[in-house]
């Protein structure tokens, strides 16, 4: 409830759970759910490209990205559900997202380069404005997914929760083998990169992991758990604009009124602002507590 917008719990987590118990039932694995959910997402992204007397499939298309975001809620509840949770499954999970917004991306912008004059006189320049959108995106969507992840962790514990970091990622790197486990480790290694991104533009979130755990050796005392839930519970909030249903919605509308690259204004500026905002404020608490253990307060 912290951490769940109410269209998730109203209208995503329970379809994602019909799905999960039927596929329980039928022996299908998370990871097999999240395959799926590539091609519906990318699918559904391709069709959005379509305008003029085709504009129909923009609604078919949109239809498919839903249907992808629900496989995207299944495939975690049916890992619970079945034990079958995995890293690999993690790392699949973060990487079908990406893939639909590529195809999502690549479609508005043949279609703009088609259908707006402007651009269609500089057709590189929607390109540009794309990838840097892209970068962007990408930033959010992980610098969201790590704050709701440490909340979840003080929250529920590490079973509740799917923070990771460096150190044990490349811990466990060290112990794969290249030769035995290529694909696992490529996809591992990937991982870890992307968790070294989200740690280095959250000094103050480093800092707090590494003096609870000195202090505590992960035994962080409840007092201190609810204390920092009650701080960082009103930015959950913020963490989910950033990443699915807020974007998606906005997407939708740019798309079906025929101005798809207002989508791209709106990820660089009102999801850009709301990001630095976000960083500031987490950074903040995480801060404030630092300074709280230094204190002695939790002892």
């Amino acid at each position: 409830m912290d951490t769940e917008e109410f269209i998730d719990l109203a209208f995503y987590r329970p379809l994602g759970y019909l799905w999960a118990l039927l596929c329980s039932k039928l022996g299908i694995t998370p990871n097999v759910i999240t395959i799926a959910s590539i091609f519906l997402g990318v699918g559904g992204g391709v069709l959005l490209y379509f305008h003029s007397e085709l504009l129909w499939l923009n609604y078919v298309g949109i239809l498919l990205i839903v249907w992808a975001n629900t496989f995207d809620s299944a495939d975690g509840q049916l890992a619970r559900m079945t034990g079958q949770y995995s890293k690999l499954g993690r790392i699949l999970d973060g990487v079908s997202g990406d893939l639909w917004f590529i195809a999502i991306y690549v479609a508005v912008c043949l279609r703009v380069n088609e259908t707006d004059a402007v651009f269609a006189e500089q057709p590189w320049m929607v390109w540009a404005i794309a990838i840097f959108a892209g970068v962007c995106h990408m930033k959010q969507a992980a610098t969201a997914d790590y704050y709701r992840q440490f909340h979840l962790y003080f929250l529920k514990g590490e079973s509740g929760s799917e923070l990771d970091s460096c150190r044990a990622l490349d811990a466990r790197l060290a112990e794969m083998s290249w030769r035995k486990e290529f694909f696992s480790k490529l996809m591992l290694f990937l991982y870890r990169h992307y968790t070294a991104n989200q740690e280095k533009f959250s000094p103050y979130m480093q800092m707090l992991r590494m003096e609870l755990n000195n202090r505590f050796a992960g035994k962080v005392p409840q007092a201190f758990r609810d204390e920092f839930r009650k701080h960082s519970r009103p930015l959950m909030k913020y963490t989910n604009m950033l990443t699915f249903n807020t974007r998606v919605i906005v997407l939708f509308i740019a798309v079906l009124i025929k101005m798809p690259w207002l989508y791209f204004v709106f990820e660089l500026s009102v999801l850009n602002v709301l990001l630095v905002y976000l960083i500031n404020k987490h950074e903040g608490v995480c801060d404030h507590f630092i300074g709280e253990l230094c204190d002695g307060k939790y002892e």
